[in-house]
């Protein structure tokens, strides 16, 4: 057992240097827009991980990601704009004067993001998590548009539906990537604790959990809040790639963005959900030619039908739903124990050989 456990280390060493090389090439090769397409993968694979949290691990049927995402954009923005471009940008009503002259670097901005955000979802998560089901998805999502609605008229604090620009630019996939990969090990972690298994016995059986001593509304709250805070960190980051947010971004159906990348990948792996992000945003990019006008064999003329994207995505969760529910991982994870069994079974046969 501490030979395999030894081996995995040097694996996941490997693994990780592997990864390493890949964005130094893909920071010193690739174009701007390669760059920004593989960015924004990293923020869908934090809020794929972080929902699948809350939905697949603990069993919540949550939809306010979108508000706590937003929740971390308007605090980093807010955060790390200069003073300058605060006095430009807010010339309907100033800005707070406690807010005015605050720049902070961008690193503790993208943390307290997350802890703004986690606070959020603490205080929300006390009265909605005492509902269940269909419920309690209800209730998100009204919370949801609530801090959509208003962050739209706190007009001296995030400026209203004018939005904030001129946030300070993040384009380095070392950034966006490292702090994704963060996010996969620190879930990994809680996953595999006494935390992660008391979430799956809720998911699982709420009765069996109680009954031996698992305190169920404790348990919501910690996981609801914890998805919070990497939503706000996933908000945090969408704005310093976007370098502009309004509220108008966070509209309830970008949870349903959020939501066909868990269900795609798998409710229950963390796996499932990395790889469903990743396809899913360079897939956005490619079928942006279905929006556009199209000439088939010269033949036949197809207007651009703007959304089309979305209504193929659409057909993609439905068939899912109806033929493979599981997703594509199920609640399989990535593992070296798989591996490692077929390399030990392979030596065992050539040894019998």
């Amino acid at each position: 057992m501490d030979d395999r456990k030894n081996i995995k280390m040097v694996l996941n060493i490997a693994l990780l240097l592997v990864i390493c090389i890949i964005l130094w090439w893909g920071q010193q090769n690739l174009s701007a827009f390669y760059i920004r397409i593989l960015n924004l993968s990293a923020v869908f694979v934090i809020l794929g991980i972080s929902m699948n949290l809350v939905l697949g691990f603990t069993g919540m049927f949550s939809l306010g990601h979108s508000g706590f995402m937003c929740i971390g954009a308007y605090v980093a923005a807010i955060l790390t704009m200069s003073p300058a471009s605060k006095e430009i940008i807010y010339f309907m009503e100033p800005i707070t004067p406690v807010l005015a002259n605050v720049q902070w670097p961008i690193f503790p901005a993208i943390v307290a993001a997350g802890v703004v955000s986690a606070i959020f979802g603490f205080l929300i998560g006390i009265p909605a998590l005492r509902l269940r089901d269909d419920y309690l998805a209800i209730a998100t999502l009204g919370f949801a548009e609530i801090i959509r609605i208003v962050v739209t008229n706190t007009i001296t604090i995030t400026n209203g539906a004018l939005g904030l620009k001129n946030i300070p630019s993040v384009k380095s996939l070392w950034v966006y990537w490292g702090i994704a990969i963060i996010t996969v090990i620190i879930l990994k972690r809680i996953i595999n604790s006494n935390w992660g298994y008391a979430f799956k016995a809720i998911r699982d059986n709420e009765i069996a959990a109680e009954a031996m001593g698992i305190s169920i509304f404790g348990h919501k709250v910690l996981s609801f809040t914890i998805g919070a805070f990497f939503a706000g960190i996933a908000g945090a980051l969408m704005a310093f790639l976007i370098t502009s947010v309004d509220p108008t971004m966070f509209r309830f159906t970008f949870t349903f963005q959020i939501l066909l990348i868990v269900v795609l990948g798998g409710m229950g792996s963390l796996t499932g959900s990395v790889i469903s992000a990743v396809v899913i945003t360079i897939l956005m990019e490619v079928l942006r030619v279905v929006e556009q006008p199209m000439n088939l064999l010269g033949i036949l003329q197809i207007p651009g039908l703007p959304g089309m994207r979305m209504v193929i995505f659409a057909l993609g969760l439905l068939l899912v739903i109806l033929y493979y529910r599981q997703g594509l991982m199920g609640t399989r994870e990535f593992n070296w124990d798989y591996i490692l069994d077929r390399i030990d079974s392979i030596r065992k046969r050539g040894t019998s050989t």
